[in-house]
């Protein structure tokens, strides 16, 4: 069996891929919101200078990716890889944006779990050798995501109070090798102590949910058979993490994952935050919470890493959470299929 395979789904990296540097866009909602003091760029206007919400987007998808970059001196179409991926069709956010700045890319779907199918698969291609330089990117936006999946603004729909809303923002970690920072006296270590160690592969979970407004409930099973399949993995409990951080599954998504984990005799206790309801407050009229590829991707790369490298929380099981389905699926009837994908970032002092 190979060394770096634990469990039925789950890897190591014994080379603990690191976390150099991260960037962060919001609009100007999540700006306001109780870590808004934390994203690199906060916009005071949502189409960013541009003539349609879809180019912003994609602006702030190729943006985020060279601010990072530029943080640690890294040339951007210099990258060994680019990967990651948006919620629109065709991935177009992250399709155009990797036109402009011209480093092999994989584009990415998971949805609203694509940032740490992102990590996951850059920490894979580092510890395997085959790249040591790998940015990770995930965005969403609230405009493009309501005309995409759901009615166009302009046509006022009422929200109910189990929807949640699209995080407009875009998250880049930027990933290298160890080996990479010691022959590298030039690149600039804007995180000194960050490794991702290990990883589990999520399964897709469908039960039964067909409610497009009412994605915590689709999404909270899969997110529970990740939690519970990665303990079982490595043999670890709840108790062995700082924290365990699930994407954007927002209240109601929240309090059924801490149920289904209490079925599965998982106590999470006071170890669960969700990104999705911690990039917006209550008073802020979100109604469940924050949802979006990018909510997770923002929460983390802004806010949850500072935390890290600060000595605050020491670990976290950083479980994202997607479901996938498309605007054709819902109008045919078909449930929502959901799946979750986690990785094990730590804060490791030599």
């Amino acid at each position: 069996m190979n060394s770096k395979r634990c469990g039925s789904q789950s890897v190591i990296f014994p080379t603990n891929p690191k976390i150099l540097s991260t960037a962060t866009i919001v609009g100007d909602v999540e700006g306001q919101g109780p870590i808004g003091k934390h994203f690199d760029l906060v916009l005071e206007d949502d189409t960013w200078g541009e003539d349609s919400w879809e180019k912003a987007e994609r602006k702030m998808f190729e943006h985020s990716v060279r601010l990072a970059c530029n943080k640690c001196n890294i040339a951007p179409e210099s990258l060994d890889c680019m990967l990651g991926g948006d919620i629109l069709n065709q991935l177009i956010s992250a399709n155009f944006a990797a036109r402009a700045i011209k480093a092999p890319f994989l584009g990415l779907y998971g949805a609203c779990s694509t940032m740490v199918e992102a990590m996951l698969i850059g920490a894979m291609l580092i510890d395997g050798e085959y790249a040591s330089t790998v940015s990770a990117t995930a965005c969403s936006h609230f405009s493009t995501a309501e005309r995409q999946y759901r009615s166009p603004l302009e046509l006022g729909g009422q929200r109910p109070p189990t929807a949640q809303r699209t995080v407009t923002g875009a998250g880049t970690a930027i990933l290298v090798s160890d080996e990479y920072q010691h022959n590298n006296e030039s690149t600039h270590e804007l995180f000194n102590n960050i490794v991702i160690s290990a990883g589990t592969i999520g399964k897709v979970i469908d039960l039964g949910v067909k409610d497009a407004n009412n994605l915590g409930a689709a999404m909270a099973p899969a997110a529970a058979d990740t939690i519970q399949v990665h303990l079982n993995d490595f043999n670890k409990t709840v108790d062995d993490f700082d924290l365990i951080v699930t994407g954007d599954l927002g209240s109601l998504g929240s309090e059924l994952l801490n149920e289904l984990c209490k079925e599965k005799n998982i106590d999470l206790k006071d170890k669960h935050i969700d990104c999705g309801n911690t990039i917006f407050s209550k008073d802020q009229n979100v109604d469940c919470g924050g949802s979006g590829c990018g909510c997770c991707a923002v929460t983390f790369c802004g806010y949850l890493i500072k935390r890290l490298e600060a000595g605050d929380i020491n670990n976290i099981l950083f479980v994202a959470t997607g479901v996938l389905l498309s605007p054709d699926t819902t109008l045919q009837g078909d449930t929502i299929p959901s799946i979750a994908h986690a990785v094990v970032i730590e804060r490791r002092v030599s």
